[in-house]
């Protein structure tokens, strides 16, 4: 299954590291985040190389639903009490700024992307009170946000906050004309991180600067990011004859829906888990079978899913990896706000290693402080990867692989909607064949004595 994006786009291949070399910084990922990162390192005079272990946008960036925007379900109300209206404002200002910053590369970069400034909603059909409480708090931070009972949805609603100025556009086509002004070295795999140098399995880059923005850190240690952050999948359908909608909308109600136009189609999502967490399967059948209730006459043209890191309390972490590790960075925890969250990144990144004041960083900083949610979230976690953990000592069945991940060894659940083995623990995710398809993990899995390779 392959998103629309990676339907209609084909970024140019880029040649491997040919050998050993030293820059000023190394940003790992060529995702929107790494890739933006280095645009900007370079804008500022640091020279940057991006290492890929794959193809420029084959990681998360080419699953996502690619919209821009600050509104990122019920978080103002919630930052604002747990932070503080100052860092709240913060959180507020660098997602509204990075909207602009989106439209000014467009126009000046002249990248056809199908880039279109709309409105961005909340809505439920159960209660008001959380959406208001929502829409003054973003007020406050000056966003231009309001409340209404009125929707373009084809079901009746309770209530929708709605944020002005957002936008949405096509991810791939964006990154590949912003990548013909970025060196990136593709099918290079970074295998570890030891003090100033990248180890490849193709050769070592020794940099000042060294970026994690492939989505998972594979560095368990220092940060222990791991530990930090946990995954979840999420599941989308491309409708045709569905109509036309003007704005974006995501439910907050429990099983709420995303609806997202793009051209002639309509996105539709859902089915959100906790990765390695459906056994049963069926999220996609879930989502035909919303579209068929709520568009009769639609046809499905495209499926298929994204893969979210979620951190403790809900906002990525932005900033420097770990205090042993001064001149290390990370970008990752984006939840389901990956577009906006990479321009942020790479702003809130650029500042810091060119040694420039950057207020917003401090919310976004893996250093702040820990929060009861964030506690509460951890005692969540654990409990996961205790389980997964405890389920490595117990038989593990007769199949060709040996379904324990090899990132810290749970056992991997079975995905039926994806033919994928799911690692509940940390999110890592491998074929029926044991072949990595998402990190942490950095190798396949390991297969029984005797099975047949293909």
């Amino acid at each position: 299954m392959e998103s629309i994006w990676t339907a209609e786009t084909e970024i140019r291949k880029r040649e491997p590291l040919a050998e050993d070399l030293e820059t000023q910084a190394v940003v790992i990922g060529a995702g929107l985040a790494g890739m933006l990162t280095a645009y900007y390192l370079e804008q500022a005079g640091i020279q940057a190389v991006v290492l890929e272990a794959d193809r420029i946008g084959s990681g998360q960036t080419k699953n996502t639903t690619a919209k821009i925007t600050s509104q990122h379900g019920l978080v103002y109300d919630r930052l604002i009490r747990t932070f503080g209206h100052s860092m709240a404002k913060h959180y507020a200002q660098a997602n509204e700024a990075a909207i602009e910053e989106y439209e000014r590369l467009v126009l000046e970069l002249g990248i056809d992307c199908d880039f279109v400034r709309c409105p961005a909603y909340l809505y439920s059909q159960e209660e008001t009170v959380l959406l208001k409480r929502e829409t003054e708090a973003a007020k406050r931070l000056g966003i231009i946000a309001s409340f209404d009972t009125r929707s373009e949805l084809p079901f009746p609603v309770a209530g929708v906050t709605k944020f002005e100025g957002q936008a949405r556009f096509q991810p791939l086509k964006f990154l590949e004309k912003l990548g013909e002004r970025v060196t990136v070295h593709e099918q290079t795999k970074a295998l570890k991180v030891e003090g100033n140098q990248v180890i490849t399995d193709r050769g070592r880059i020794t940099a000042k600067h060294i970026v994690f923005a492939a989505h998972f850190p594979f560095a368990n240690m220092p940060g222990y990011y791991f530990a930090r952050m946990y995954q979840e999948r999420s599941y989308v359908v491309a409708l045709e004859g569905a109509g036309a909608l003007e704005g974006m909308y995501l439910g907050i109600d429990p099983g709420g829906l995303s609806f997202r136009p793009q051209g002639e189609l309509l996105l539709l999502g859902g089915g959100s888990h906790r990765t390695g967490l459906n056994k049963g399967g069926g999220k996609y059948e879930m989502l035909r079978s919303k579209a068929a209730d709520l568009y009769p006459d639609c046809r499905e043209s495209a499926s298929w899913s994204a893969q979210d890191c979620v951190t403790l309390d809900g906002i990525p972490y932005i900033g420097c990896f770990s205090r042993r590790e001064p001149e290390w960075y990370v970008a990752t925890g984006f939840g389901k706000w990956g577009m906006t969250s990479s321009m942020v990144s790479a702003r809130v990144l650029t500042a810091l290693i060119a040694g420039k004041d950057c207020p917003e960083a401090d919310i976004f900083s893996p250093k702040r402080r820990f929060t009861m949610q964030a506690a509460k979230e951890l005692a969540i976690h654990s409990g996961h990867t205790v389980k997964g953990l405890a389920k490595h000592i117990l038989p593990a069945g007769t199949g060709e692989v040996i379904p324990n991940c090899p990132h810290m060894g749970c056992r991997l659940e079975w995905n039926m909607d994806e033919d994928s083995y799911d690692c509940p623990c940390h999110g890592s995710r491998f074929d029926k064949k044991g072949r990595l398809l998402d990190g942490p993990a950095q190798t396949d899995c390991q297969r029984r004595k005797g099975a047949a390779q293909r």
